[in-house]
C-alpha cells in the first residue's frame, strides 16, 4: 500500500491524478492537495479578462470529479514540505503523510519583486481567473474612458505566450468597439527579440510576430527591465545587448497587464537538496528529486535553466505538451518503483502551443523545445483561433470526467506523425 499525494489541481495536477489513479493498485490511496476546491482552466483567463468568457465556462468544482475516480481531495494550502518526515503541513496546522508526493503546484507569481506590480498595484494580471475577472473589471472601465496600453513581461518572467495572445485580443476587442483607433499600445518584454517566447525563437516567430505587431499598429521594446510602477506611469529601462542600460522609458497608461516572473512556491524554498535558489524543484530525467527519492516535479513548479543566456534575464516556458509528458512520465515511474521495477519513463520535453490572436492565431511546434530541433514549425490561420475554443472544451470535459488519455499524444503527435513518449 502507498500514499501517493499530489500538491496542487491545475492542469498539471488533475491529469497527474487521474493518470496515477489508473495505475494504482487497490490497496493505494491516489490524494490530491489543493487550496482551492476548484479546477480552473488557465489558458482561457485571456478571455475572462476581456469579457469573452464567464467564470463558470471554466471553473469546476473538484469534488464530484475526483470522488468518481476514488481519490482523495484535501482542500488546504501546504505550509512547508519536511521531506525528512516525509510529511506536508497544512494551513490549521495539520500534516499528511506520504510515501511520494507529486509537486504541481505551479508557480508563486512574484509580483513583489516590482514596486507598483499587480492586481495589488497598478498592472493587472491573467495568471489566475480570479485576476482575470478584477481584469475584466478594469477593462469594462477602460473601454468607457480609452487611452494608452503597457502590455507584456517583467524580467525573469518565462510564460511569454499569454502577453502576446492578450495584446492581440485586446486589440480585436477594441476593434469591435470601434474604440482601437483611440489607444495607442506599447509592448514590453524582457526577451532579446519579439518572438524569442523564451525558447530561442520558433520557426519564423521572430519575423512573423514583428509583422503582426506592426500590421496591429503596436509599438514594442525588447531587452526590458520594468523598474517600478506608479499609477497611470510604468518606469521601463532599456538595456543594450550586453544588459547595460540603454534608454530609460516612461510609458503612460489607462490600463496595463503584466505577467510576472516566477518563483517556487513558499512551501519548498529553502528545502535544502529539493529546490534551486527561485524555488524550483530539481529533478533529474525521470522527473524526481536527485536528494529526496521519493519526491517528484511536474509542470510550472520544476527547475529548467535556459540553454542561452539572455541580456535581460528570461525562464523557459512549460507549456501543456511538456507537462503531459511529464505527467505520463511521472505516473510510470513511480508504479515501477513501487513494484520494485526501475524508473525508465523520461518526458518529451517539446513544445506545442496554440497561440490565440482573437479572430486568429500562431500554432508553434517545437521539438525539442531548445534548439537545435528536430522539429521547428509555425503556422497562422484562422483555424488557430477554432482549434483553441475546442481545446478549451476538451480539457474541461476531461477533467469533469476524469480522462486520462494524454491528448497531445493521443491526437497531436499522431497527426503531427511524431514520436510519443520515450519510455
Amino acid at each position: 500500500m502507498a500514499d501517493i499525494v499530489i500538491v496542487g489541481a491545475g492542469v498539471g495536477g488533475l491529469p497527474m491524478a487521474y493518470e496515477m489513479q489508473a495505475l494504482a493498485k487497490p490497496e493505494d490511496r491516489v490524494i490530491v492537495v489543493s487550496d482551492k476546491d476548484y479546477f480552473h482552466f488557465v489558458p482561457s483567463n485571456p478571455w475572462i479578462a476581456v469579457d469573452w468568457r464567464k467564470r463558470e465556462d471554466i471553473v469546476l468544482a473538484l469534488a464530484n470529479p475526483l470522488a468518481k475516480k476514488n481519490i482523495e481531495l484535501v482542500v488546504a494550502g501546504v505550509t512547508r514540505v519536511v521531506p525528512e518526515s516525509n510529511v506536508i503541513e497544512l494551513t490549521g496546522g495539520g500534516t499528511l503523510g506520504y510515501d511520494h508526493l507529486i509537486i504541481a503546484t505551479g508557480p508563486r507569481l512574484a509580483f513583489d519583486e516590482i514596486e507598483g506590480l499587480g492586481p495589488d498595484g497598478y498592472t493587472q494580471s491573467i495568471c489566475h481567473v480570479d485576476h482575470a475577472e478584477a481584469a475584466c473589471e478594469k477593462w469594462r472601465e477602460f473601454t468607457a474612458k480609452p487611452g494608452p496600453i503597457v502590455v507584456g513581461a517583467v524580467q525573469g518572467a518565462s510564460c511569454f505566450g499569454p502577453a502576446y495572445e492578450f495584446t492581440f485580443i485586446m486589440d480585436k476587442d477594441l476593434r469591435n468597439r470601434k474604440i482601437r483607433d483611440q489607444v495607442p499600445i506599447t509592448f514590453v518584454t524582457p526577451e532579446p527579440y519579439i518572438g524569442h517566447l523564451g525558447l530561442d525563437g520558433v520557426g519564423d516567430s521572430k519575423t512573423m510576430l514583428e509583422s503582426e505587431l506592426r500590421q496591429h499598429h503596436i509599438d514594442w521594446i525588447c531587452n526590458a527591465k520594468v523598474d517600478r510602477v506608479e499609477d497611470g506611469v510604468m518606469h521601463v529601462i532599456e538595456c543594450d545587448e550586453q544588459g547595460q542600460e540603454k534608454k530609460r522609458h516612461e510609458l503612460p497608461f489607462n490600463y496595463s497587464m503584466m505577467l510576472p516572473a516566477f518563483t517556487g512556491i513558499d512551501a519548498v524554498r529553502g528545502v535544502e537538496g529539493l529546490v534551486n535558489p527561485r524555488g524550483f524543484v530539481l529533478i533529474d530525467e525521470h522527473q524526481c528529486n536527485p536528494t529526496h527519492r521519493n519526491i517528484w516535479g511536474i509542470g510550472v513548479a520544476v527547475a529548467i535553466a535556459p540553454k542561452k543566456p539572455t541580456p535581460v534575464p528570461t525562464g523557459v516556458p512549460k507549456t501543456g505538451f511538456m507537462i503531459e509528458s511529464m505527467v505520463t512520465a511521472t505516473a510510470r515511474n513511480i508504479r515501477a518503483r513501487l513494484d520494485g521495477e526501475s524508473e525508465t519513463a523520461e518526458a518529451t520535453w517539446n513544445a506545442v502551443c496554440l497561440a490565440d490572436m482573437g479572430d486568429t492565431g500562431i500554432a508553434f511546434v517545437a521539438m525539442p523545445q531548445i534548439p537545435p530541433r528536430n522539429v521547428n514549425w509555425m503556422k497562422k490561420g484562422k483555424w488557430v483561433h477554432l482549434a483553441k475554443v475546442g481545446f478549451e472544451k476538451y480539457f474541461m470535459r476531461k477533467i469533469s470526467h476524469g480522462n486520462c488519455d494524454p491528448i497531445y499524444e493521443k491526437i497531436v503527435l499522431k497527426a503531427l506523425g511524431i514520436e510519443k513518449l520515450k519510455s
